[in-house]
Formats: C-alpha cells, structure tokens, sequence
C-alpha cells in the first residue's frame, strides 16, 4: 500500500521581488504527497486505481513519451497496489533505457512502442484492439492519467488549502489538473493553467470538453496562459535554466524543469509586469519533483 502525504504542505514563498509587486505566493506541495507517485499523478491515477480494481482487471495500460513521469508513476502505483503494468511508449526503443524508462522497469512494469504515426492514432479502437490482441484484458489509463476520474481526483485538491486566496495556478500538459482544480474551486477564486506546449492554446477546449464529461458542465473560473513554454514540452532555454538555477539558491527548491518551472517563471514574470492586482495571494501547485535526465 502507498503511504500518502495528504494534504501535501503548504509553504509560504518569501521573495522580495513578489513582495514588491504586492503578491503574496504560496507553494502547494504536492511533490512530497509520495516519493514514487508524487503529485497531480496520484490525484490523476487515484480513481482509475479504484475503478480498475472494481472491474476486477489485474493489469493497467497507459501511453507516454520517453521521459514520461506518468508513465513512471504508473508503474510505481501498480506494483504498490498489486496491478501488471504495461506502458505504451511513444517512438523507437533506445538503448540503455533513460532514467524514467529504467525507473518504470524496475517497478515492474513491461515496455512496448508505437511509432509516431501510430501512436497519434492511440485512441482508434483498431490499435486498442490489436494491444489487447498482443497482451491480453487490461484497464486503459489515456496518456497524462487525463480523463474524467482524473480530473475529479485534482478537483479534491482545493479543499485541502485552509487559508483564503484568490488565484490558483498549476502547470498544463494534458489539461486534467487545469479542469479538476477549477472545478472544486470556491465562488470569487480562479485558476491559471500553464502551458507547456508550444501552440497549446488548443487545451481550451480540451479544458472545458473534460469538464463538461466529467463534471456536467465547464467552468468560467480558468484561463491558460501559452506565453511560458520555452519552445514547447520538454525543451528548455537558458534564461529558463537561469531561473531554476537562482530560485535554488533563493528558496533550497530545485524545480521541475518540465512543468513546474515553467509555471513559476510565468508568475514571477506577470508579477513583475503588474498582471496581478497589490495583495492577490496565489496558490503555485507543485505538480511533482525534478524530472531525471
């Protein structure tokens, strides 16, 4: 069984830039809720977990790229919980296996690929059916953890901050966090979501479509933000790296390059633009810890 730091902490983030353009920051730390499941991905895989286990299936499937965390923390929970892992990776096989690949091994899970031209096509019942012809029964997890159990686990995450504030803001890959946390928002708070995809305006709809599935209706409480990508998923630049760098040395807290830093460095820069009004407290969801390389 997994042994969960729920509620995660909630730390204060003392910095004078913030506190010169009168904002008031606070970290939501979900990175500590668990060491191999960290994080918006036990809120995401939380549902699905009790779903599969009520449909008495004994293996989990799901897709993601080569540095995937999702796919990481998928196999960590299905072998604390007692499920076969299968992950569905994006691309060719490269050998040795990179840090999140070999983590995902160890934990028990079992690697197969898709090129990419296939693999955009994951969702056809054809290529479901054709994995379920190669390994057998499964219970299908969609990419990120991003469907309707998802989203209803990240919408539980509001009720665990006890102080009033006015902004809450997390990272976007998939939009599952983005949709739940709005959801489970009170009357006057709103959401900020984080794009790390170049081109992501596209996750609006996405945004509002899960909602709507999983909830019975989207939200007017949320925004995204696609200015912060630093040229899109997993690519970073210097001014980015600089950032994480000074924030280390300022606050002992290496950032996720991937997602987290991404979002804080979009705060600070708003901050320092005068986006937010004097005295606005927000709320920063670390989504998970440093990505391996």
């Amino acid at each position: 069984m997994l042994d969960l730091r729920i509620p995660s902490p909630l730390e204060r983030l003392t910095d004078e830039r913030l506190a010169n353009s009168g904002v008031e920051v606070w970290l939501k730390r979900d990175d500590l809720i668990h060491a191999d499941v960290p994080g918006n991905k036990w809120r995401k895989l939380k549902h699905n977990l009790t779903e599969a286990k009520s449909a008495g299936h004994d293996t989990l499937l799901t897709f993601g790229g080569a540095y995937s965390n999702h796919i990481r923390a998928t196999a960590a929970a299905g072998q604390h919980v007692g499920f076969a892992t299968l992950g569905v990776i994006r691309g060719e096989e490269h050998l040795p296996l990179n840090p999140s690949l070999a983590f995902a091994t160890a934990h028990g899970m079992k690697l197969t690929y898709l090129d990419r031209t296939t693999y955009r096509r994951k969702d056809d019942p054809a290529v479901l059916d054709r994995l379920r012809a190669e390994f057998g029964a499964f219970y299908l997890i969609p990419e990120g953890g991003s469907n309707e159990l998802g989203a209803r686990g990240c919408a539980e995450l509001p009720a665990e901050l006890d102080l009033d504030f006015d902004l809450i803001c997390c990272p976007v890959g998939t939009g599952a966090t983005l949709a739940g946390i709005a959801a489970g928002l009170r009357d006057g708070q709103h959401a900020v979501g984080f794009s790390v995809l170049k081109g992501g305006e596209f996750l609006t709809a996405d945004v509002a479509a899960l909602q709507r599935r999983a909830f019975g209706a989207a939200t007017e409480n949320w925004r995204l933000e696609t200015s912060f990508h630093f040229g899109g998923y997993a690519r970073r630049t210097p001014a980015l790296d600089t950032f994480i760098a000074d924030f280390k040395s300022r606050h002992n807290l290496e950032l996720d390059w991937l997602y987290v830093a991404k979002m804080l460095y979009g705060i600070y820069a708003r901050a320092d633009q005068g986006t937010f009004r004097p005295g606005t407290r927000i709320i920063a969801v670390i989504t998970g810890p440093p990505t391996p390389v």
